[in-house]
């Protein structure tokens, strides 16, 4: 048996995987997901507006909350926002040090994958 962490879309699952002989597929068996942190919005630039770089979310879900306010200066990897789904909270992390240009969403808000969260300098 080997053991592996496969992910599908952004969630991954420790699997357990048993080699028949050549001749026969691999058989896996799914085990309880666990727990993946999503990873930093990559920067996409955009043409000007409130900020240069927009902050997207990487998963639909819920705004839980909004860690940072506009002016405020922030560092790669600090938490901006936290987004719930399936009674799970994620944090959405700054791809870059930057200053934080203008907020996008409140909590309660629903997003979908790619909603700009905020935008930074």
């Amino acid at each position: 048996m080997k053991n592996l962490r496969i992910t599908v879309n952004g969630t991954a699952y420790d699997v357990q995987v048993e080699e028949l002989d050549s001749s026969s597929a691999p058989a896996a068996t799914a085990a309880a997901p666990a727990p993946a942190q999503a990873p930093a919005p990559k920067p996409a630039a955009s043409s000007g507006g409130a900020g240069s770089v927009q902050v997207t979310a990487p998963m639909p879900g819920t705004v839980v909350r909004v860690e940072v306010k506009p002016g405020e200066s922030v560092t790669s990897g600090q938490d901006l926002v936290f987004i719930e789904a399936m009674k799970m909270e994620t944090p959405v992390k700054a791809g870059q040090d930057g200053t934080i240009a203008s907020i996008e969403v409140t909590a309660g808000d629903a997003v979908d994958t790619g909603k700009v969260l905020l935008t930074m300098n």
